[in-house]
């Protein structure tokens, strides 16, 4: 069941990470276009390159950054476990100051060291979790996780840009505002049903993040279509 729970986290994250960065970068790509150039063609080739480009891009990390998690993971759990069977005793110090940290004292502090160290397998996941703060949770599939990644990369980065393909540029403009605004804080209010926090609060974060980009990108595109 844990191991089920780490995978369904890790695919959430990685749903979340491309689905949120997608809609955000191509809704700033679109609008600044809209607002420099008011031609849908244009429009539409920015959208569908920034699309792509944000997609490959975004797995590319993903798959490159699991990557490396999952080497430093088990090159430090490979160290750790050599440490234990070379230098029991300072490792069975590191457990001892662990806990004193947490506030156990006396016989209840002798016996839970002596319980972690009696089992070579709790004593290395302590020294994992407790001490370099690596969980198995980030561990995943490299593959898996690019594809996942870009996926839901493409399908955000499609949101902002749809509505060009069948209203006039300045409908375009406010109902892709609208689509990416409320994507966005339907995204953040999920999440936080997955995790922790006030679901409205995560949601409304979201949501501005995409309104200021908005912004952003209008604004930029504004003042370049009056230079150029």
């Amino acid at each position: 069941m844990e191991k089920k729970n780490n995978s369904l986290g890790s695919q959430f994250r990685d749903i979340i990470l491309g689905g949120q960065d997608g809609v955000v970068n191509v809704l700033g790509v679109v609008l600044a276009i809209a607002a420099a150039t008011n031609e849908t063609r244009v429009i539409i080739i920015a959208g569908i390159a920034a699309n792509l480009a944000e997609s490959l891009s975004m797995a590319a990390v993903a798959y490159t950054s699991t990557k490396a998690y999952n080497q430093y993971y088990y090159s430090e759990r490979e160290r750790e476990r050599r440490e234990i069977k070379e230098i029991p005793n300072e490792e069975r110090r590191e457990i001892y100051k662990i806990y004193q940290r947490k506030g156990f004292r006396g016989k209840l502090l002798d016996q839970i060291v002596t319980k972690i160290t009696s089992s070579k397998r709790l004593w290395l996941e302590t020294m994992m979790t407790e001490e370099l703060n690596l969980s198995t949770r980030q561990i995943g599939g490299p593959i898996h996780s690019a594809f996942v990644v870009g996926i839901s990369s493409i399908i955000g980065s499609t949101i902002p840009l749809l509505p060009f393909f069948f209203v006039s540029v300045q409908m375009g403009i406010l109902i892709s505002l609208v689509a990416s605004t409320i994507a966005l804080f339907l995204t953040g209010a999920i999440k936080a049903k997955f995790t922790i926090g006030s679901w409205l609060k995560n949601g409304l974060e979201m949501a501005i993040i995409g309104i200021v980009t908005a912004l952003v990108g209008y604004g930029i595109g504004a003042v370049l279509g009056q230079v150029f």
